[in-house]
């Protein structure tokens, strides 16, 4: 296990249950009657080609857009038309594709925004030390601009700014994605860290089939905004899989 997962407490809720959500853009619906659980301590990993609606499912989940029906449970509270700072601070941590850091704010001050999200408790004490255990090379890059580190190494920055405000539930878009074969491993280790702590609930969008098996508890594919397939880690069919990836 990564060091730094010794230092979040004990388990904690972190369940999320989506019944009939439909959302999307302008007059075009992208989701429709999507229904998905992700149980206290799971890993699940959300699949399927591009532009299917994964991204579209997230950031709805995350409230930056808004839901047209269905309903969105969180902790045991409806979030479904609650705004993204409330369930923020509800405990949901987001680290949306294409990372989305501030290029002209240095590390820490990036960081520092992370924990805007915390409850009070947490924001007096600073930047935990634990993000540092996971990710070593951010300590040594605080004082270095979000825009002058590498790709892997912003998205590290990502995932450890959604981190220090220790959330219960974190949402993953493609986190691997366009960066170092190096880093992805990092990156990896520290996703496998949090489900072996079992204390922190992530929903996953990734790509990567080997990557998915190893690690989730259980999946879903998504294909034209609609879950077309649905198991647990040992339901996993893989030519089943590769058929609902294929370009």
């Amino acid at each position: 296990m990564t060091k730094g997962m010794a230092a979040y407490g004990a388990a904690t809720d972190g369940a999320l249950d989506i019944e009939g959500l439909e959302a999307g853009y302008g007059e075009s619906m992208i989701l429709r009657k999507v229904a998905l659980s992700v149980r206290p301590g799971q890993v699940v990993c959300l699949m399927g080609r591009n532009g299917v609606g994964k991204t579209t499912l997230l950031k709805t989940i995350m409230g930056l857009i808004k839901a047209r029906s269905g309903v969105i449970r969180y902790a045991g509270m409806e979030l479904t038309s609650a705004p993204p700072d409330r369930r923020a601070r509800a405990g949901i941590g987001y680290v949306p594709q294409g990372r989305e850091i501030f290029q002209q704010l240095t590390v820490e001050e990036n960081l520092l925004l992370g924990l805007e999200a915390a409850a009070a408790p947490l924001r007096s004490k600073g930047i935990p030390e634990s993000v540092f255990e996971m990710f070593p090379i951010l300590k040594e890059m605080l004082r270095r601009k979000g825009g002058d580190l590498s790709g892997g190494q912003q998205q590290q920055l990502a995932i450890a700014r959604a981190l220090v405000a220790e959330p219960k539930l974190l949402l993953l878009d493609e986190p691997m994605e366009g960066i170092q074969p190096n880093i992805v491993q990092d990156i990896e280790n520290v996703i496998a860290a949090i489900k072996a702590s079992r204390r922190m609930s992530v929903l996953l969008v990734e790509q990567s089939l080997s990557f998915a098996t190893a690690i989730a508890d259980y999946y879903y594919v998504l294909d034209r905004g609609t879950i077309v397939a649905e198991g647990g880690s040992g339901e996993l069919n893989e030519e089943q899989m590769k058929q609902h990836l294929a370009v």
